[in-house]
């Protein structure tokens, strides 16, 4: 596997290794209420920021389950809009292609311009073009039609519903699932 080719580079975003000037920006939009609510966390302390934001920058791409996290800023404005991550599922091998799974949080203020999409975007080019994988994954609440959208944006297939099969801030949650194969991008 290729090591990932920080930073990636859209018509708008740059989407780059995350450093640990990030933590103030990152914790501004990871400690609302409303970015937490379709995530699996409550809102992030900001310990748990400053812990995550560490990771973040030590971060290798070598196996599966392993994380590539992607800070997303404005190609014109540095200062951090959110994350997109990909991860490298068990399954699948060198030859054959492998699985991954793509995932996205911006700040409420990043929102609503196809931000996430393009930086999206670019995190399954790079996946599909040049690190070999055969089927990139989005797994969500049922209930964030935001990210639905950006699925269905980016061409994505979506695979059904797990009735709630998640049992997350004192509720149960259905998960969604969406998927794209190489196939499918290259065409």
């Amino acid at each position: 596997m290729e090591k990932i080719p920080y930073p990636l580079h859209t018509e708008r975003l740059l989407l780059r290794r995350f450093k640990p000037s990030d933590l103030e920006a990152y914790y501004a939009y990871q400690s609302l209420p409303e970015t937490a609510r379709y995530l699996l966390s409550d809102e992030r302390s900001l310990a748990e920021c400053m812990e995550r934001v560490g990771k973040f920058c030590k971060q290798t791409f070598d196996r599966e389950g392993d994380w590539a996290s992607f800070a997303v800023e404005r190609a014109d404005q540095p200062g951090l809009l959110g994350e997109i991550a990909l991860k490298w599922e068990t399954g699948g091998d060198a030859e054959h292609g492998y699985i991954g799974e793509v995932g996205w949080s911006l700040a409420p203020q990043a929102q609503g311009m196809g931000y996430a999409t393009e930086a999206a975007r670019a995190v399954v080019d790079l996946a599909f073009g040049q690190l070999g994988f055969r089927r990139i994954q989005a797994r969500l609440d049922a209930a964030n039609d935001g990210s639905r959208k950006i699925c269905e944006r980016l061409g994505m297939t979506f695979e059904g519903v797990a009735r709630e099969n998640w049992y997350l801030k004192g509720e149960w949650s259905s998960e969604a699932m969406y998927a794209l194969l190489r196939s499918e991008w290259q065409s």
